[in-house]
């Protein structure tokens, strides 16, 4: 039994939410955002709450029912909050700027990078040394972030490059003589 597929989605105030077949679509403050479920479950609304049961026993459908309710709880979610991932960089002579919806990075490299966000996705530099994706979109928000990060992943000699905030690199020890 799936223990987070039993619990309800709740619809707070602002949001509302059409099931026609296996497609839900939430509209919220934000947007909106639709989800197409497998034949292996049922996705019903009962009084502002999204209901997710599974067809059968078999283990498909249980497998289906978690994972289909979680993606309707982040549907909620991205149109009420959004989602939001955060990325710091290190070293010397990185920097990041944003022009229209086009990040530079100054990564060490012969030539800048230059990241165009996709549509949907919001990227921003507050600081010279932090980069912000936001979205209602989990999925492309973390896409994009792991793109960004991709272009200097973190090294663990001196710990330079793009890391998400908070992450924790593993620190290895240089040569000896």
């Amino acid at each position: 039994m799936s223990r987070i597929g039993k619990k309800p989605v709740e619809l707070p105030s602002g949001v509302t939410a059409a099931v026609s077949g296996q497609t839900i679509e939430v509209k919220g403050p934000k947007g909106t955002r639709s989800f197409s479920a497998t034949d292996d479950v049922t996705l019903s609304l009962e009084d502002n709450k999204v209901v997710v049961e599974p067809r059968g026993k078999s283990k498909r459908a249980r497998q289906q029912w978690g994972m289909s309710r979680t993606m309707v709880a982040n549907l909620v979610q991205g149109v009420t909050q959004g989602f939001k991932k955060e990325l710091e960089i290190q070293g010397v002579g990185y920097r990041a700027a944003v022009q229209g919806n086009t990040l530079k990075l100054n990564l060490g490299y012969s030539h800048d990078v230059d990241y165009v966000a996709p549509e949907g996705v919001t990227v921003t530099a507050p600081k010279q040394t932090e980069i912000v994706v936001e979205g209602i979109d989990e999925q492309a928000v973390g896409q994009v972030a792991a793109e960004i990060r991709k272009w200097r992943a973190p090294e663990p000699y001196k710990g330079k490059g793009i890391r998400y905030k908070g992450e924790f690199i593993f620190r290895k020890e240089g040569k000896k003589k």
